[in-house]
C-alpha cells in the first residue's frame, strides 16, 4: 500500500462541483483558439453493472467552428482525418464512424482498452474552434461504456497542444465502514468535518483521523487535540462527543449529532500541522450503516480566520442505497508507464492478500458430546409427576419389530435403527429411494406420489419394474450410481418424445412411457444452464452457500439481490434458502420456497414466469455476459455470432429462416438481445 500511494495522482483543489457526463450528449464550450488537432482522451469510464471496466465508446464527436453560422468541420466528408490509441472493430463500432455525421450505438467507435483510449482529429486546415459536442449514445438507448474522465486539447500542431477541459475521475461512493479524503497539504491548526445529508436520521460519526505528512493521526485526544461540535446526542458509554478522537472503532464508542441530517465536529489542534488526509467511517466495524453522511465538507482554517476548502462529496460516486461492490483502482491520470507500474503493484497485492485468506483458513465443525440417554417412563395422563412403567426404544408395531434394551448408548441406538431401515425385506424403503431418481430423471415416478406409497396414494404405473428396480438397487450395495446408470443407458429413457396421435388418444400424459415424457427444466436448472452459457458460471463446490437475498436472518424485509458476481455465479445447489421467501426470478418456475418439504413439483404455466426471464436483472446480464462470449469466440462477422448463439445455447445450427430473422435484429438492437431471446425459447427450457 505504501509503494501504490505514490501513483496517487494529485489531489483535487475542491472548489466547485465536479462536472458528470451524460451520455446522450456533452457540449464543451472554451475560448476560441485556432486549431488544426483536436485530442480527446479518455481516462476512465463507467462500471458496467456485471463486467466491470469495459471499453468506452462514443458515437460521434463535433468541432464546432468559431463562425456566425458554426459548422461542424469533424466531418469525415471535409476532409477531417481520425486516428485513435486503438480500435476494437464489428459491424457497428468502426472507427471511420466517430465523423461520419451519424448518431447511435450503430455507428459509433469503440477502445480497444477497458477504460482508457484516446481520438486524434487531423482538420484539412487550421480554423478558429469554439466548442466540441460529443456522446455515448444520441439515441439515448445505451449508457454503458460512457467515458466519465477525460482531457479535451486542441492546438495548431501536436507538440502545442492546449488543454480545453479536463474532468478527472469519480472517487468510489461515501461508504459505512471507511472514507479516506486526500488533499493537497497544507498547514493548519483547526479542521471542521460538516455533514450536509444523511442516509436517515442524526449523522454519526465512529472515529475521525486527520494524518500529516508522517502519517500520524494528529486528531487524537492524546496526541492534545481537542473537539467541538455543533450539537451532541449523548447516550452514556455509547455515543459521546470524545468517542470521536479516542482512537477506538465502533459504532459503541462514536459521536451523534443532535439534528437531523446535518451537524458538525471541529478539531483544534496544540500546534499547527502539515495535513494531506483524513479517514472517517460511520462504523468501521461494519454492523451500521444507517446515520451515514452522504453529503459533507472538509474545510482548515487559515492564519487569517478564513475556512478553506479542501474536500467533499462532490467527486464521489452518487450515494444509492444497498450494497455497493468496491470499484477496482482507478489509474485514471497516470501515464503508461506509471498505470503499467502500479498495475504490477496490485497484481501482488492480490496475490499476497490471497495466500494471506488461505493460510488463515481453519478447519470448522459441528461438535458435540454423546450422553447415556434418560430413562424414559409412560406418565400418568402426562404427568412427569407421576411417572409408570419404563419404556424401552422401538418403532411402532405397525411398521414392523425393532426392539432395544434401555442400556444401549445413543450410537448404539441410531445404528440399530439405520440398520432396520435398510433390511433387505423391507419392502418401503428401497422402493421409495427408486422412485425419486425414476421421478428426476421422467419427471415423474412410477408412483405419482412419491410421499405417499398407502391406500390414500396412487398406485404404480409399472408395479414389477417398481420391485424389480428395488431389488437391484438392494443387490448392488445400494449403490445409487449404479441406479442413475442403470436408467440413463436404458431403452426407455433413450426414446425419442416424438408425438404419436394414436398413443396419445390412450396414453396422453406418457404415464406408460411410450415416448420420453418432454417436461420443462426446473427452475434451477434454468439458471444453471443459463449461467453455464453465458460463460459465467462458477463450478466452485463446497463450502457456504451464497446470497439470494440481501440478508439470512429475521423475519421480514427480505429483498432480492438483483446482480450476482464471484459467488453469487455458482450453482443453485449452492444458494442460501430462507424459509417462506422465494427466489425472486426464478421462484415462478415453481421453485419451492424452503418453508415445507416438497415431494412433486407443480409445473405450471403463467405470465409471470416469461415477464421474470425476458426482464430480470439477471437474464439482462447473463444475456449481455453471453453476447460478449459469442463475440469474442465468433469474432465480428454477424452470421458466425448468430451461428454460435445458437449452438451455445440449443446444441444445434440455426435453420436459414431463423438466420434471416435474427440477422435484422442483431443489427438493429445489438447481439445481448438475440441471446435474451434464446434464453426465453421453449427450446432452451424444455428437455428433451
Amino acid at each position: 500500500d505504501r509503494e501504490l500511494a505514490r501513483f496517487v495522482p494529485p489531489a483535487r483543489v475542491a472548489s466547485e462541483p465536479r462536472r458528470r457526463t451524460d451520455a446522450k450528449q456533452n457540449e464543451e464550450v472554451f475560448p476560441p483558439l485556432t486549431a488544426r488537432y483536436v485530442r480527446f482522451t479518455i481516462h476512465d469510464a463507467n462500471l458496467h453493472p456485471t463486467l466491470g471496466l469495459i471499453e468506452p465508446c462514443i458515437d460521434e464527436f463535433e468541432i464546432f467552428s468559431d463562425e456566425e453560422t458554426p459548422r461542424n468541420v469533424a466531418l469525415a466528408s471535409l476532409g477531417t482525418k481520425v486516428s485513435a490509441s486503438g480500435s476494437r472493430t464489428s459491424n457497428v463500432h468502426r472507427l471511420e464512424f466517430i465523423h461520419d455525421g451519424r448518431y447511435g450505438n450503430t455507428r459509433s467507435w469503440m477502445s480497444d482498452e477497458p477504460g482508457r483510449g484516446w481520438v486524434l482529429f487531423e482538420l484539412p486546415e487550421a480554423i478558429r474552434i469554439g466548442k466540441v459536442v460529443w456522446g455515448r449514445d444520441r439515441e439515448g438507448r445505451l449508457v454503458d461504456r460512457l467515458p466519465t474522465a477525460y482531457t479535451l486539447e486542441a492546438g495548431e500542431s501536436l507538440d502545442a497542444l492546449t488543454t480545453l477541459s479536463h474532468v478527472p475521475p469519480l472517487r468510489p461512493r461515501v461508504s459505512a465502514r471507511e472514507n479516506v479524503d486526500r488533499f493537497a497539504p497544507v498547514k493548519t491548526k483547526r479542521l471542521r468535518f460538516t455533514v450536509l445529508a444523511t442516509n436517515n436520521l442524526e449523522p454519526c460519526l465512529d472515529e475521525v483521523e486527520i494524518f500529516d505528512a508522517d502519517a500520524n493521526n494528529v486528531a487524537l485526544a492524546s496526541a492534545g487535540a481537542r473537539v467541538t461540535s455543533s450539537g451532541n446526542t449523548v447516550v452514556a458509554d455509547r455515543h459521546e462527543l470524545h468517542f470521536v478522537h479516542d482512537g477506538v472503532y465502533g459504532n459503541s464508542r462514536s459521536w451523534m449529532s443532535n439534528e437531523t441530517g446535518k451537524g458538525w465536529v471541529e478539531f483544534e489542534f496544540p500546534e499547527a500541522r502539515v495535513i494531506d488526509r483524513v479517514a472517517w467511517g460511520r462504523d468501521r466495524e461494519g454492523k451500521f450503516s444507517d446515520r451515514l453522511a452522504i453529503d459533507y465538507r472538509i474545510e482548515v482554517m487559515h492564519d487569517s480566520g478564513e475556512w478553506q476548502l479542501v474536500a467533499d462529496a462532490s467527486d464521489r460516486v452518487e450515494f444509492t442505497e444497498g450494497d455497493a461492490k468496491s470499484p477496482p483502482a482507478s489509474l485514471a491520470g497516470l501515464s503508461g508507464e506509471e498505470a503499467r507500474a502500479a498495475g504490477r503493484l496490485l497484481d501482488e497485492k492480490k496475490q499476497l492478500e490471497a495466500r494471506i485468506v488461505e493460510a488463515t483458513k481453519v478447519d470448522l465443525a459441528f461438535a458435540g458430546n454423546f450422553r447415556k440417554p434418560d430413562l424414559i417412563r409412560l406418565l400418568r395422563r402426562g404427568d412427569p409427576e407421576q411417572p409408570l412403567d419404563e419404556v424401552s426404544p422401538a418403532v411402532p408395531d405397525v411398521l414392523g419389530a425393532l426392539e432395544m434394551t434401555g442400556d444401549l448408548s445413543e450410537p448404539q441406538r441410531r445404528t440399530a435403527l439405520a440398520d432396520w431401515i435398510v433390511r433387505p425385506d423391507n419392502p418401503l424403503t428401497a422402493r421409495v429411494m427408486v422412485n425419486r431418481l425414476w421421478q428426476g430423471h421422467f419427471g415423474v415416478g412410477l408412483v405419482e406420489t412419491p410421499n405417499d406409497f398407502g391406500r390414500n396414494g396412487v398406485k404404480p404405473t409399472h408395479t414389477e419394474l417398481l420391485d424389480w428396480l428395488a431389488d437391484e438397487f438392494v443387490r448392488s450395495n445400494w449403490s445409487i450410481k449404479r441406479l442413475h446408470r442403470l436408467m440413463v443407458l436404458s431403452a426407455t429413457y433413450r426414446q425419442s418424445a416424438r408425438y404419436d396421435a394414436a398413443a396419445a388418444a390412450k396414453d396422453a400424459d406418457a404415464r406408460w412411457l411410450w415416448r420420453y415424457p418432454p417436461r420443462r427444466l426446473e427452475g434451477e436448472a434454468i439458471r444453471d444452464a443459463m449461467l453455464s452459457v453465458s460463460g459465467r458460471l462458477n463450478l466452485k463446490t463446497g463450502g457456504p452457500g451464497f446470497n439470494l437475498f440481501d440478508k439470512r436472518g429475521g423475519l421480514t424485509g427480505f429483498n432480492p439481490i438483483e446482480s450476482f458476481t464471484d459467488e453469487g455465479l455458482r450453482r443453485m445447489i449452492y444458494a442460501h434458502k430462507v424459509r417462506r421467501e422465494r427466489d425472486a426470478v426464478f421462484g415462478a418456475f415453481d421453485c419451492p420456497d424452503a418453508g415445507q418439504s416438497t415431494a412433486p413439483r407443480r409445473e405450471s404455466t403463467t405470465p409471470i414466469q416469461a415477464l421474470n426471464l425476458f426482464n430480470s436483472r439477471f437474464t439482462i446480464d447473463q444475456s449481455a455476459a453471453f453476447a460478449a462470449r459469442v463475440t469474442s469466440e465468433a469474432g465480428d462477422d454477424l452470421d458466425a455470432q448468430i451461428r454460435r448463439a445458437y449452438r451455445l445455447a440449443l446444441n444445434r445450427e440455426p435453420s436459414r429462416t431463423e438466420l434471416e430473422e435474427a440477422a435484422p435484429v442483431v443489427m438493429e438492437h445489438g447481439l445481448a438481445l438475440l441471446c435474451r431471446v434464446l434464453f426465453n425459447s421453449n427450446e432452451f427450457l424444455f428437455l428433451p
